[in-house]
């Protein structure tokens, strides 16, 4: 049985392609798309690929702020490490649900709410309070990104902000669960299909 989750899983990005069939400026539309594939290949633990040359510039900075900490990723072996440690621990399925976003020439900006997938094990040595060590949590939360791009429609880097009193802890269904496997899988047709531009009429 198909998680209660899968199909919003699936669909992170319908919102970011509706928009992106309607934009016809040509520079906006290489940001949402690129926005869209990057997302879409992070999770699906394909973040090799989303840091290639044509899509993030030589030295990229992130600058992330959750659960009341800050870190700033300066260059791409920070960020590259930082990929690497969700990948292992098990925590890189995640995806934006009623999702706005706004795009100009040096980038976007976004507000949503995520859903993540979190092992019980990195929630405790983040001081939450859990009662399953090996379970595996939902936590969902509102972010607002900046990402700038430059002119090539590269990403320089993401900046994200958490509103921590938006933070909910549950326990899911183990049946509920998108585990990476099934995250890269069920990710795989969405990322060989972006969006085309909706033809118009003058």
């Amino acid at each position: 049985m198909a998680s209660q989750y899968e199909a919003n899983f699936i669909g992170m990005f319908d919102s970011v392609d509706e928009l992106i069939q309607q934009t016809e400026n040509p520079h906006h539309r290489a940001i949402l798309l690129n926005y869209r594939a990057h997302g879409l290949l992070e999770v699906s633990q394909r973040y090799r690929e989303l840091m290639v040359p044509d899509m993030m510039v030589e030295h990229p900075v992130y600058r992330m702020n959750e659960d009341g900490k800050s870190f700033v990723l300066d260059g791409r072996d920070e960020v590259t490490s930082f990929y690497q440690g969700l990948e292992a621990s098990g925590a890189i399925v995640l995806w934006p649900v009623e999702q706005v976003v706004a795009v100009a020439d040096w980038g976007f900006a976004s507000e949503a709410l995520f859903c993540h997938f979190v092992p019980g094990s990195i929630l405790a040595a983040d001081g939450t309070d859990i009662d399953d060590l090996n379970a595996t949590y939902l936590v969902t939360h509102v972010y607002s990104m900046v990402w700038p791009y430059d002119q090539c429609a590269r990403l320089k880097g993401e900046h994200v902000y958490e509103d921590s009193s938006t933070r909910q802890i549950s326990k899911p269904d183990p049946a509920d669960v998108i585990t990476p496997a099934d995250a890269k899988r069920l990710l795989a047709p969405v990322l060989a299909n972006p969006p085309a531009l909706t033809a118009t009429t003058a």
